[in-house]
């Protein structure tokens, strides 16, 4: 078995700091150790100061499909301290530049993250997916408030109502990717804009950014907190109960039971 400082890696060049997420034989599925080294990825990209732009990517084949659901379900994030919520503050709070490189399966937090990015370039081969209600959950990482602000509350609530599946393309009608290239080129264009950004000036950089969030930015964390809640609760519902239970035995979940 890989160890977790595997399966996460990262690289500072140029002012650009690159974290990978390197778990392709698990469509990059996040562990909590792997989400206490992305949340440690960034912090340390917050503190030095030869860092200027955080890039974080997967592979040509997968982005993330989010949770690990064996090791979500052993270890269930039920305190506010477990790494999955450490993770989010670390990207609700970066100051710096956040590009994402996306290809392949985008899945829950691959998917919030996004809408945290300043930039994001995904693959023709990338699929989004916030599949949340799906298992009894709730949205996180403010997607309740910053998916409706990006593109209204009939297309948000299609979205994560139904917890369907959708394209590069439909990423890019609405506004959550700024282009779209092959899967081989993603990476080399998302690191090339990184570099641009990183040879501009880095405190207007870090300014511009700051104003453009500065309405939102006390909002979304108070979104946060209360998704976190609800979410650490619903988990020990009886719908998620029964979403993970027909997961796990590959059968179609039963949900008319519940009011």
């Amino acid at each position: 078995m890989n160890q977790p400082s595997s399966l996460i890696t990262s690289e500072i060049e140029q002012g650009v700091m690159r974290v990978e997420i390197c778990r392709p034989d698990k469509k990059n599925s996040l562990t909590g150790p792997m989400y206490t080294l992305l949340a440690e990825a960034l912090e340390a990209a917050e503190r030095d100061n030869a860092v200027r732009v955080l890039l974080i990517h997967g592979q040509p084949g997968a982005f993330t499909a989010g949770n690990d659901l064996g090791d979500f379900l052993d270890n269930p994030p039920l305190s506010e301290d477990a790494p999955v919520f450490r993770f989010l503050t670390a990207f609700r709070v970066l100051s710096k530049p956040f590009i994402a490189a996306v290809c392949g399966a985008a899945v829950g937090v691959g998917t919030t993250m996004l809408l945290h990015c300043d930039l994001v370039y995904a693959g023709d081969n990338a699929k989004f997916q916030l599949p949340f209600v799906n298992l009894g959950l709730c949205p996180e990482a403010s997607s309740s408030l910053l998916l409706p602000s990006l593109i209204g509350h009939t297309r948000a609530a299609e979205i994560l109502l139904f917890g369907e599946a959708f394209t590069a393309a439909k990423a890019l009608e609405i506004g959550l990717v700024n282009a779209v290239l092959p899967a081989a080129e993603v990476f080399d264009h998302a690191l090339a804009q990184a570099r641009k950004l990183a040879a501009l000036p880095s405190a207007s950089v870090r300014l511009t950014k700051q104003l453009m969030k500065r309405s939102q930015f006390a909002l979304i964390e108070q979104t946060m907190h209360e998704e976190g809640l609800h979410f650490r609760k619903r988990l020990l519902s009886p719908e998620a109960k029964e979403a993970f239970g027909a997961f796990l035995e590959k059968r179609k979940p039963d949900f008319s039971k519940f009011a």
